[in-house]
C-alpha cells in the first residue's frame, strides 16, 4: 500500500507561501488568476500589494490550522474472485469488426 503524503502549501517548493493556492482551493478557483493580479498590481502599489499579501497569508495559514482539511481514508482493496481455471468450455465472444 502506497502512503501518499502531500506537503503543506507552506512547505511546497512550487508555491510561494502558498497564498494564492490556498485561496484558490478554498474559493474555487484557478489561483493563477489571483496571481495574474497581484502581479500586475505590484507594479503599481507594491507596498501595499506585499501588505495585503501577508495579510492574506496569515488568513490562509489561520484558516488551516482553525479547520484542517479532512481527507477521505482509502478502503483496503479487496481480492477479485477468478473464475475456476476449468471454465475454459465457455462460449467464445464475437470479434468486433
Amino acid at each position: 500500500m502506497m502512503n501518499a503524503s502531500q506537503p503543506t502549501l507552506f512547505s511546497r517548493h512550487d508555491t510561494f507561501f502558498g497564498v494564492c493556492e490556498g485561496i484558490g482551493q478554498d474559493l474555487g478557483f484557478n489561483p493563477n488568476y489571483l496571481r495574474a493580479v497581484f502581479a500586475v498590481s505590484l507594479l503599481f502599489a507594491p507596498k501595499i500589494v506585499l501588505a495585503a499579501y501577508l495579510g492574506l497569508g496569515l488568513v490562509v495559514l489561520a484558516t488551516r490550522k482553525l479547520f484542517p482539511v479532512k481527507r477521505a481514508e482509502v478502503a483496503p482493496q479487496l481480492a477479485v474472485s477468478q473464475a475456476p481455471h476449468g471454465d475454459n468450455d465457455a462460449e467464445p465472444m464475437a470479434a468486433a469488426a
